[in-house]
């Protein structure tokens, strides 16, 4: 059976009030807010009452958990008139009501002093019976990139590869790196490859012109900072004359420890030389033996001192002469080169013996007496 339309507009129209008295969340869907660290935030939620809702009106903000095993954290409550706001430790003192009196049909809430761990789902719920309502909004708490650091890779050289690098510690991503040349220019080389996601600009066999300032901007959605990089390319090296010194200062040390190792040598064989002499020489010389026919010839001196202290003085000429001809008798003994060169055959005859020389005969013959010393055969006196 089908109803006509007086039928269905009645119908309707005693649905209506049912509708109406309905509690309400008047704030309009919102997109993600996206805040810096250290900012502050308002998080809206605006409802309506009608007087069909009756019962206790209770306001709750609770942070959402992103797991399903994890219980959602309620962070500030309004109910039996009156307002709670430590709930949640980390948020201790930096979350609060936008109005004094949220009954006036304002629940929205103020964050302060933002932090990175704030980032989440927030869910503002409000209950007032048998009316109840609900809202979601996300909030993302962004971290401004800290001062960036620019270095360099490679060799600045002419004709080499390097690397430009500029990187931040902290920064929520994404982030975003731009870099340009602020002298001369301001025109990167020719050369250059820029990735703006790693921060770096490669440059290939980079010349001398590419000398000079460059700056690097890093950014994201709530913040930027920038660093300066000077570089300065200097010519080739000589690689030839550098490699020809130091072949020539090897060479120069070898030749150096040759000589101290010949001298080192040549000092220890002449040592050893020296002392093998020594050693023969004290081999070769046969002891002394003057000191044992000096004392033979003091002791014989000491013997004939005594026998002519105890002589008269005739005896005493006739013995100082007889001494004379013994001396001269072993002296005479004595062959010379010539006698020794002589044959057999002309060997001289014997030296007359003290007997046939008597002294009378010597004193006829007109020799005068002399007193000699004494020597034994090796030469010593006695």
């Amino acid at each position: 059976m089908e109803l006509s339309n007086p039928r269905l507009c009645f119908l309707l129209l005693s649905l209506l009030p049912g509708l109406v008295s309905a509690l309400e969340i008047t704030s309009s869907p919102t997109a993600p807010l996206e805040k810096a660290s250290g900012q502050s935030v308002k998080l809206d939620c605006q409802f309506s009452l009608t007087s069909s809702d009756s019962g206790p009106l209770d306001i709750e903000w609770s942070l959402l958990a992103s797991d399903n095993q994890i219980n959602d954290q309620v962070v500030i409550l309004y109910s039996g008139d009156r307002v709670y706001e430590d709930y949640y430790e980390p948020m201790k003192g930096r979350v609060h009501f936008n109005t004094p009196d949220p009954k006036s049909g304002d629940a929205s809430i103020n964050l302060t002093g933002l932090k990175s761990t704030d980032t989440g789902t927030y869910q503002c719920k409000v209950k007032k019976a048998p009316g109840i309502a609900s809202k979601k909004m996300q909030l993302i708490v962004m971290v401004r990139p800290s001062k960036p650091k620019c270095t360099t890779e490679g060799t600045l050289e002419e004709g080499k590869d390097i690397v430009m690098r500029c990187s931040t510690t902290e920064g929520t991503k994404p982030m975003q790196y731009k870099w340009e040349k602020t002298s001369d220019s301001k025109l990167l080389p020719s050369s250059s490859v820029m990735d703006p996601v790693a921060g770096t600009i490669n440059v290939k066999n980079v010349s001398t012109s590419a000398s000079g300032s460059y700056r690097c901007v890093a950014s994201n959605r709530v913040g930027s900072e920038e660093c300066v990089l000077y570089l300065h390319v200097t010519p080739p090296h000589n690689t030839g004359g550098i490699l020809a010194g130091s072949i020539i200062a090897v060479l120069l040390i070898l030749l150096l420890l040759a000589i101290i190792l010949y001298c080192f040598f040549r000092a220890r064989k002449n040592k050893k030389y020296e002392k093998e002499i020594c050693n023969e020489i004290k081999e070769d010389v046969p002891p002394p033996k003057s000191r044992v026919s000096s004392a033979r010839s003091f002791s014989q001196m000491g013997s004939q001192r005594s026998s002519v202290g105890s002589m008269s003085p005739s005896n005493l000429h006739d013995y100082t002469l007889k001494s004379q001809y013994s001396m001269k008798s072993q002296y005479d003994k004595i062959p010379s080169t010539e006698e020794y060169d002589r044959p057999p055959s002309q060997a001289p005859l014997p030296p007359p013996t003290a007997a046939r020389m008597a002294g009378p005969n010597l004193s006829r013959m007109g020799a005068i007496p002399v007193m000699t010393p004494a020597q034994n055969r090796d030469g010593s006196i006695v």
